[in-house]
Order: structure tokens, then C-alpha cells, then sequence
């Protein structure tokens, strides 16, 4: 096989970036299941409505990342790209708002706290489950990771990766990304 004609070396800046998107969301919404099934840190509605964007730009950028790589117009490719940032930019305003109800800045929803309750199986403990479970509210960060909160750290998760899709929005298509 000819190296030159390999589809690595015909990809373009766009499709590294859409794939890199892709990878790097597919991660954080792993280690927000992880958190949450493992770790048991329950979401609240704020949670699950950023957790929820990623859910929509992770297929976007595959979608993304499969048209650059067939060289459809470019214009496509970079305006589906800045689709894809603006939901990053989307989900990074929608942490701010959840981390500053978080450190009571402003107060959160008032419809924030009822979200994620735990369901039983059993008929017999669902009247006391409704009883004892309290759902997680949007205004408590269940713990503070080098003073952040899971919203804050989601943040600054987000800008980044906004900030990467406007870039790759812009890079010029005949060129390929630098290795040094």
C-alpha cells in the first residue's frame, strides 16, 4: 500500500479535530457514569441537562469527523463544526449558571431537585422509598476537586473544547497539523 495514499495522510485538520472532540466528550461522559454508577455521586437536573449535550455533539462530530474524512464541501464540514462548538459553548454558559447557583451566587431552578431518584424493584419499599429518598439539588456540589465542583470542572471542560472547534472551524483546509 502506498503510505502517501493512506486516509491518515489525506485527512484533514477538521476531521483530527472533530475525532479528538469525539474522544475527549466520549471520555468525560465515562467518568460522569463512572461518578455516578461507581462513585455514587447522584446528578442532579442540571447535571443531566449538561451530561445531555454531549449526548447530542458526540454523534454530531463522528457525523463531522466521517464527512471531512470523504471530502464533502468544506463549507458543510465547517459549519456542522461550528455547530458542534456552539453546544460546547451552550453547555459551557449552562455549568457557569450550575456552578454559580452551586456557590450561591444566584439561586438554582426551582424545579432543580427532582432528578435522580433511586427506583426500587421491590413494590413493597416504593411507599418508602418515596419517603427517605431526597433528590439531589442543583445548589449543593457534592464535593469540591481542587476547588472546583463537577459543574465548574464541566466549565472549564467545555470552553476548552469550544475553543478547539472554532479553531478547527477556521484551520485552513491544505494544511495538516504540526507534529513538533
Amino acid at each position: 500500500m502506498n503510505r502517501s495514499n493512506s486516509w491518515c495522510r489525506r485527512a484533514l485538520p477538521q476531521t483530527w479535530v472533530a475525532l479528538f472532540l469525539a474522544v475527549v466528550i466520549a471520555v468525560a461522559v465515562m467518568a460522569a457514569l463512572g461518578f455516578q454508577y461507581i462513585g455514587g455521586f447522584m446528578p442532579c437536573k442540571l447535571c443531566l441537562d449538561e451530561r445531555l449535550l454531549y449526548y447530542v455533539a458526540l454523534p454530531l462530530l463522528l457525523v463531522v469527523a466521517g464527512l471531512s474524512l470523504f471530502k464533502v464541501p468544506a463549507l458543510l464540514v465547517r459549519l456542522l463544526l461550528l455547530v458542534a462548538a456552539f453546544i460546547m459553548f451552550f453547555n459551557f454558559a449552562l455549568s457557569v449558571y450550575h456552578a454559580g447557583a452551586e456557590y450561591h451566587f444566584w439561586k438554582a431552578p426551582s424545579d432543580c431537585s427532582a432528578a435522580a431518584a433511586i427506583i426500587t424493584d421491590q413494590a413493597s419499599d416504593l411507599l418508602s422509598n418515596l419517603n427517605s429518598v431526597r433528590p439531589v439539588a442543583c445548589d449543593r456540589a457534592p464535593g469540591y476537586f481542587f476547588g472546583l465542583s463537577f459543574a465548574g470542572w464541566n466549565a472549564v471542560l467545555a470552553c476548552v473544547l469550544g475553543i478547539i472547534a472554532v479553531i478547527g472551524v477556521f484551520w485552513p483546509r491544505g494544511t495538516k497539523p504540526s507534529n513538533g
